[in-house]
């Protein structure tokens, strides 16, 4: 059994501010930028139901389907976040705080994976409001089992998570701070030579329906993946054999409950000593 003094050097205590987000989604008809009655009352109710005196800024993102040529949809779904925008302003949503108004062009479709391809195109004709509530204290993250190193006396199933490794909402790309803290992992992994491990991806504040997010650079619904396949990658350039490391997605299927921003990470999970 694992002394505790041992364990208080390598267990995770975070004591941070992160933001709140919430994302709410409209939806749009075929090459159309116009909100229905339907689309326009779920707006309204949408503005009604959120404390507006809490939020810090919103950020509004258009899409498209993936037909089309990409010079008309990104005009398009600029057009759809400009609506969007009208509309709450039009009730009484500051214009000051709207810090970002984006249209995205169109979203791509892997024609292997999804099964009903007439569905996935009707939700990806959409805008998404990203609402970011005011900073709030997180309290210490306290979870058996979780670790912000490599433990002394390491078990199958351990979680290393990097709370420096986090990444901008919609990236998988490495911060420079990001790089530091591989570095630091790598050379613990060079201790550690029999230790095998699987690259966890994750991601937050996505619709409920869908439990993958997309990624900005490749506009494909694989951000969890490329978050951990980026750390897979890295690694592997640092010289830590690729046999000892597997990479996987998980989405946004394991919340640490402590708000978006940490979710955006990546976690090291021993599989094999």
């Amino acid at each position: 059994m694992r002394k505790i003094l041992a364990l208080l050097f390598s267990l995770f205590f975070l004591v941070s501010f992160a933001q709140e987000e919430e994302v709410h989604s409209i939806y749009f008809q075929f090459d159309k930028f116009n909100l229905k009655d339907e689309q326009a009352d779920a707006v309204v109710k949408f503005v009604q139901k959120i404390d507006t005196s809490n939020v810090e800024t919103i950020e509004i993102f258009g899409y498209c389907d993936d037909r089309g040529k990409d010079a008309y949809n990104f005009e398009l779904s600029t057009k759809r976040a400009n609506t969007v925008k009208d509309k709450l302003v039009s009730k009484g949503i500051r214009s000051k705080i709207i810090i970002t108004l984006e249209g995205k062009g169109k979203i791509l479709i892997d024609d292997d994976l999804e099964t009903n391809i007439p569905e996935a195109r009707s939700k990806n004709r959409r805008v998404d409001v990203v609402v970011n509530y005011k900073p709030v204290i997180i309290e210490d993250l306290k979870i058996p089992g979780v670790y912000s190193t490599v433990p002394k006396n390491p078990v199958v199933g351990d979680r290393i998570y990097l709370d420096k490794l986090l990444f901008e909402r919609g990236s998988s790309k490495l911060s420079y701070k990001a790089k530091q803290e591989l570095e630091r992992v790598a050379k613990l992994l060079y201790r550690y030579k029999n230790i095998e491990f699987e690259i966890q991806g994750h991601v937050c504040c996505t619709p409920t329906y869908h439990k993958e997010a997309i990624d900005r650079e490749t506009r494909k619904r694989e951000l969890s993946t490329n978050r951990a396949y980026s750390v897979f990658k890295y690694l592997g350039f640092r010289k830590i054999n690729k046999k000892r490391m597997t990479y996987k997605g998980y989405g946004n299927t394991q919340p640490l409950g402590k708000g978006p921003l940490l979710d955006r990470r990546v976690e090291l999970v021993i599989t094999k000593i």
